[in-house]
């Protein structure tokens, strides 16, 4: 399997940036555990962080073809972005959402999903466990032993 991992705006600032919210480990951190429970299961992982729209919906387009799913958080283009919805739905992979904090219980304006319009699934409020969950979904849903044989 191949899974296309992208973050969005300010998760490159992780534990610097509302660390109350989003926890106290960095970036890199992340990155580590997303690829040490890819390398635990067999997924060939690409992880992606921008700061900008358009180069997200790039990458969201260059795994067409080239990847079998993606698991996304979109950081604060969740809540505005409609061209990343529209990527999403154009390339038809099975798309994972995920927020380290719960976004459903907080300001009014983050509780409209448009990345998560074209997602399967959406995890929140589970920190840096969210992804792996999401992860571990994917993989059982498309890429585990059973559907490969």
């Amino acid at each position: 399997m191949k899974l296309l991992v992208i973050n969005g705006p300010n998760l490159n600032l992780l534990g610097v940036r509302e660390p109350d919210i989003y926890g106290k480990q960095d970036y890199k951190a992340l990155t580590a555990q997303i690829e040490t429970v890819c390398r635990e299961l067999g997924i060939q992982v690409k992880i992606f962080q921008s700061n900008h729209e358009g180069t997200i919906v790039d990458q969201i387009q260059a795994a067409y073809g080239a990847m079998d799913a993606i698991v996304i958080n979109p950081a604060a283009y969740t809540h505005t972005s409609v061209a990343i919805l529209d990527a999403l739905k154009a390339v038809g992979l099975p798309a994972v959402e995920v927020h380290l904090s719960d976004v459903s219980a907080r300001e009014d304006f983050r509780q409209v999903s448009y990345a998560g319009m074209a997602c399967e699934k959406t995890i929140m409020g589970r920190g840096f466990q969210g992804y792996e969950d999401a992860i571990r979904w994917l993989w059982e849903r498309y890429g585990g032993e059973e559907r490969r044989t």
